[in-house]
């Protein structure tokens, strides 16, 4: 009964392998960047936001494997329906939100943070990235 269910589960896994969805790792071309106030600010928004928010997405080994696949490529493609740095055309409203959902914390998200410990931000970083942002508002 145990090897039934072992066998069952590893052919359920290799099904899934087969389902296109979450496949395509195209970046879309880059349109437009935001004027950055300095080339520091645009490294510490690659290094924390970019993976989800641009056309420069380096997708991980696990967003191969089925079901992995599926929940990575919904984020990133959500992330870039929200807004992207690579298609950069956005009114000071949304800006002031982007700010203000950094500020708070809400972004990096927790469980990105957890297989991406480089995008972490310290508390010095977070606020030049926030002033960054603040400058591009003007």
């Amino acid at each position: 009964m145990t090897l039934f269910l072992l066998l069952t589960a590893i052919a359920v896994f290799v099904v899934l392998q087969l389902v296109p969805y979450g496949r395509d790792h195209t970046n879309p071309p880059i349109v437009a960047e935001p004027k950055w106030d300095s080339p520091a600010t645009r490294a510490l928004a690659k290094r924390a936001c970019f993976d989800c928010h641009s056309s420069e997405t380096v997708w991980p080994w696990y967003a191969n494997i089925a079901p992995a696949s599926w929940l990575v490529y919904r984020d990133v493609v959500g992330a870039r329906a929200e807004f992207s740095f690579s298609d950069w055309n956005i009114k000071p409203a949304r800006l002031r939100r982007i700010v203000s959902v950094l500020n708070a914390g809400e972004m990096p998200p927790k469980q990105y943070l957890l297989l991406h410990p480089e995008a972490r931000l310290t508390a010095d970083e977070k606020a030049k990235l926030l002033a960054g942002m603040e400058k591009i508002l003007q």
